[in-house]
């Protein structure tokens, strides 16, 4: 397919290494360059964004609709009938008794709305000690500075260290790899157990929350919990008075075959960070979805919750999200998400048989991972030089798949993966085309290895 370079003069790029390509436009789960290119999205726009596919127009109409009514409001002085809107569905599809909700701009804005919320909730009390956040290595809460702080991403760290404020972290929970287990015949949970050492080392008195998604996204593609996992953690975070955060940025809405990626534990959580498919990639949106004992804290102090933005509660986002909810609702897109997610991770598990450079295929629901090795029983990942995750990417989007590489995954420098989740719209027929473009594109690259 021909490329591009259609960056434009102005724009400072987010890759400068590479030449960009001109959308045009998208409908359902393709995307067509100015060329006329067609591109079987595989990503969902950026790791899991258009949930409910492109070119919904009822969502279109419903921010338009919103926008000639009401652009924007004061959040200091008032409220408006949709944000009342989207908070009400928004409990109604949240776990247990999170049913409290505070609307931000995205990802990183909700992470750290959620730990800002966990540190007040621990000062209404009292517990003005408790102000670290534990969160796990290999794991991406956000981009901004107090995100990249609790967050373990090392790759994306690496830059910024001088700035940022460094918290506490543990192992992840990587079976493929894992310090503790990876040889064993089963997992033994001591990924888990790690927190509560940590705990100890820290120091209870000064522990506020501990972070994680229950299935890791950006760091490791598509790594979900072991078993057990979460209900172990539940457990260490109660006995210790520490609030669990579940960062549901990427898992929320469907993503997994289940509402919540932490619905797959039956573990409620005291907060969820979520973004991205709230809206479906229409509207930058976000949110803090918080318990209502979280929330009593600053009611019953008349606590002003010092975390505002401009944009917090904007009126034409939380249409954007009210409308893709219901979208997501009304045509059962979580229980496509679980059939579909089943025929891509048994596509995927056929690629890992036909080609040796696949070492991993894991993931749930429409939300899978492909972890690429020079070797097999080792394990060894390929030089970061080799660029293999970037190359196969290219590769996959000449032949008209957008895909999501990843590289630095493994320790910080190397570490080849590929994260795939598409839209939650999609068919049978096309989990096969994007199967069967990926391996085209893995074959590719592994002929020139």
């Amino acid at each position: 397919m021909a490329g591009g370079n259609a960056e434009g003069k102005h724009v400072i790029v987010r890759d400068f290494a590479r030449s960009y390509r001109l959308a045009e436009r998208a409908e359902g789960v393709y995307v067509w360059d100015d060329h006329g290119n067609r591109y079987l999205d595989g990503s969902a726009g950026s790791s899991s964004v258009v949930n409910i596919g492109h070119g919904v127009a009822e969502v279109a109409d419903a921010m338009a609709a919103q926008a000639r009514s009401l652009a924007f409001a004061p959040m200091h002085m008032f409220t408006h009938r949709r944000i009342i809107e989207l908070t009400d569905l928004l409990a109604e599809i949240s776990p247990g008794t999170l049913n409290k909700c505070w609307l931000v701009s995205g990802g990183s804005e909700a992470t750290e709305n959620a730990v800002k919320l966990a540190r007040q909730y621990h000062l209404e009390r009292g517990n003005a000690q408790k102000h670290l956040v534990i969160a796990r290595w290999e794991a991406y809460h956000g981009a901004t500075l107090a995100a990249l702080g609790f967050g373990g991403h090392t790759y994306r760290r690496r830059k910024y260290l001088p700035l940022l404020q460094n918290q506490a972290h543990i192992p992840p929970a990587y079976r493929y790899r894992c310090e503790f287990c990876a040889q064993a015949s089963a997992c033994t949970l001591q990924c888990a157990t790690a927190l509560e050492r940590e705990i100890r080392r820290q120091g209870p008195e000064n522990v506020a929350a501990f972070i994680a998604e229950p299935v890791v996204a950006a760091a490791l593609a598509a790594v979900p919990a072991p078993p057990g996992y979460f209900e172990a953690i539940r457990d260490i975070c109660d006995r210790h008075d520490v609030l669990l955060i579940a960062d549901e940025v990427i898992t929320g809405f469907g993503r997994t075959g289940r509402m919540w990626g932490i619905d797959h534990s039956g573990v409620e959580p005291d907060l969820i960070a979520t973004a991205k498919g709230m809206s479906g990639g229409y509207a930058p949106l976000g949110g803090v979805l918080a318990k209502e004992s979280v929330v009593a804290e600053l009611e019953r102090t008349r606590s002003n919750f010092v975390a505002g933005h401009t944009y917090v509660g904007h009126p034409v986002t939380c249409a954007a999200g009210v409308a893709a909810l219901r979208y997501l609702l009304a045509h059962d897109l979580v229980e496509n998400a679980r059939v579909q997610g089943e025929r891509l991770l048994a596509g995927l598990a056929q690629l890992a048989e036909r080609h040796e450079i696949v070492g991993d295929v894991r993931g749930v629901g429409l939300m899978a991972g492909v972890e690429f090795v020079q070797d097999r029983a080792s394990k060894r990942p390929f030089p970061v030089e080799a660029r293999v995750g970037p190359r196969i990417g290219d590769a996959a989007l000449d032949r008209g798949l957008i895909t999501y590489p990843l590289q630095g995954c493994v320790d910080g420098v190397e570490g080849d993966m590929h994260m795939l989740t598409p839209p939650l719209t999609i068919t049978s027929e096309q989990v096969d085309e994007l199967v069967s473009t990926l391996d085209e594109a893995i074959a590719v690259v592994a002929s020139e290895l």
